[in-house]
């Protein structure tokens, strides 16, 4: 074995051993949540006592099962899981009966489950070992059996990320196949520009997260000058005194049907509101501010409560482009301020120490 060996050797052990860890994640996150919705769908339709909950059963559940993270949300969600896919049932049939009492007292019931009958799509073991549990809840909202088949099977030959099949569906390439005369060439041409999955999109979806017991912030992968940035930033406001509260750090939020991370969140005892803050390590762009702006319209809604006061945002950039801002925010809340911040540079000795050594 020599050097490059050694490389290759080191590099390969890694990937293939990486991504059997990813696929393990990956079907015992889907299983898991395909049973956790069995389970509430079987007790909705015969539960002993469940005409004492009714209606508010997910939010009792959710009260109850706060300390393992089930939120009423995602409860909701693995009820429209295994609705939606019911016959993965073939799939987390043999893994139930590994998690013994449980497996020994559901076995019975899960048997007669329909398993692949009449189903439209991709198999149920392919299914699972192919697409993460993100990739399935983008595709949860397609009533059509066909429109839901079409994209696993395109996001499975094409091993797409979950951005990427996001956006096929957001430019309607199932309606655009139905238009196509040559439906090969159309495929192929999608295909060949589309973004490819890999083991790190999955292992930092925030479903991961929650099925691992990790916090966001604990593995998303930082820019280090951020992290910083908001380090000092932190420091320094809750220095100030006057009301500061630090309540998160990529605080993650759940919009519609995405999760979206807020740099800092801020409480102000004194002016009773909440302050979001955003940092960017470039130049002023209008989509931050629309970013930040969506923010404040979830808070306003969601997280303020009766008292309080509407939540202040403050987009913070390495350049502002005051002409630019002023247009950005014509219209908006005059809540919302963008402001520019220096760094300081190292003293001007080191850096020509540092040019002198580099060349």
């Amino acid at each position: 074995m020599n050097f490059t060996d050694l490389v290759s050797s080191i590099r390969l052990t890694h990937q293939i051993l990486q991504e059997d860890t990813v696929k393990a994640v990956n079907r015992n996150l889907t299983v898991r949540n395909w049973l956790l919705g069995y389970y509430i769908v079987t007790y909705e339709q015969g539960g002993e006592d469940r005409a004492a909950y009714g209606e508010g059963l997910l939010q009792k559940l959710a009260e109850r099962l706060d300390k393992e993270g089930f939120s009423y949300r995602n409860l909701k969600l693995y009820r429209q899981f295994y609705q939606t896919y019911s016959h993965l049932g073939s799939v987390a049939f043999p893994l139930l009966q590994s998690l013994a009492p449980i497996g020994q007292t559901l076995s019975a019931q899960l048997e007669v489950l329909p398993v692949e009958a009449n189903q439209v799509g991709v198999p149920s073991q392919t299914l699972v070992g192919k697409l993460s549990f993100s990739h399935l809840v983008e595709l949860l909202p397609m009533e059509d059996p066909l429109k839901r088949a079409f994209y696993e099977v395109e996001c499975i030959k094409g091993n797409w990320s979950i951005r990427e099949l996001r956006r096929q569906i957001d430019t309607l390439y199932f309606e655009r196949m139905g238009l196509s005369r040559d439906l090969e060439k159309l495929s192929d041409y999608v295909q060949a520009k589309a973004v490819q999955l890999t083991p790190k999109d999955v292992l930092q979806s925030p479903y991961t997260f929650e099925f691992l017991g990790l916090k966001a912030r604990d593995v998303l992968p930082e820019n280090e000058l951020e992290t910083a940035l908001l380090d000092n930033l932190q420091d320094f406001l809750l220095e100030l005194g006057n009301g500061f509260c630090l309540e998160a750090r990529q605080k993650r939020i759940l919009i519609g049907d995405e999760y979206f991370f807020v740099d800092m969140v801020m409480y102000h005892r004194l002016l009773r509101c909440h302050v979001l803050i955003e940092l960017k390590t470039d130049a002023f762009r209008h989509e931050y501010l629309g970013q930040l702006n969506s923010y404040l319209g979830y808070y306003r809604k969601e997280v303020m409560m009766d008292g309080e006061n509407p939540p202040v945002g403050i987009l913070l950039v390495t350049n502002q482009n005051k002409i630019l801002v002023e247009y950005a925010t014509a219209g908006l809340d005059n809540r919302l301020f963008v402001q520019q911040y220096l760094i300081e540079l190292p003293s001007k000795e080191k850096l020509r120490q540092f040019i002198q050594s580099q060349l």
